[in-house]
């Protein structure tokens, strides 16, 4: 990928804890439009109140059965997903224009992370082609939706660690009728949330060749303005 073999580029970590999902999807945004070539880029790590996302792409028939969960229109790609505690969604707000790395680099970057990732727990995880995404035997086990607007991205990844799968029965996943998912503690009951999140973030580094600007042993919880 475009990504490699480049010098390294700094990266700030910020850790915002259990978050409702429209501040963060409004403060990606307001980052986003406000930084200019010198902004340093970030990943922001995240877990959200349950909620549905309905991308650029989503149709209302994939909505079957919302319930209580809120569903909210939103500006990345694709179509509708679920958030909620148990999940790692990660953002990286990344200037490609200014690395000159190309948008599919970045997403062949964050899905070869994820299957890494997996391959530590003993989990043979596999792209398909045209849907992007990670899976693990057919089910989906990561997603990916992306915006970038003045050459930076917003937006990102989410992995099911270890939640409540129920809703994914209340839509059509990114648009698929019948795609089933599976999440990482059905197939490794020891994992630990906080240990996979970090092992993810090392291998989104390495991999796309950024060193973590605010590298601590104990990470600084973060709030969004």
């Amino acid at each position: 990928m475009d990504a490699v073999n480049k010098p390294v580029r700094e990266i700030e970590c910020k850790y915002l804890g259990l978050c409702d999902y429209e501040p963060v999807w409004r403060a990606m945004q307001k980052y986003t439009d406000e930084r200019d070539q010198y902004s340093l880029d970030q990943l922001w790590m995240v877990e959200h109140q349950p909620v549905f996302t309905q991308g650029q792409a989503g149709k209302a028939e994939h909505v079957l059965n919302p319930g209580g969960i809120p569903i909210i229109q939103v500006d990345r790609g694709g179509q509708v997903t679920y958030h909620g505690p148990g999940q790692i969604v990660i953002y990286p707000l990344i200037d490609l224009k200014r690395h000159k790395m190309g948008i599919k680099a970045l997403v062949n970057g964050i899905e070869e992370a994820l299957i890494q990732t997996m391959q530590a727990y003993g989990i043979n995880a596999k792209r398909k082609e045209k849907a992007p995404g990670v899976y693990v035997e057919g089910k989906k086990i990561a997603s990916l939706g992306l915006r970038v607007r003045k050459g930076c991205t917003f937006h990102g990844l989410a992995f099911n660690i270890r939640m409540d799968l129920e809703p994914f029965l209340r839509i059509n996943p990114c648009g698929y009728a019948g795609l089933e998912v599976t999440q990482l503690s059905a197939l490794n009951p020891s994992v630990e949330f906080d240990k996979v999140q970090e092992l993810l973030i090392s291998k989104l580094c390495e991999i796309l060749n950024f060193t973590i600007q605010n590298d601590t042993d104990i990470p600084a919880q973060a709030e969004i303005s």
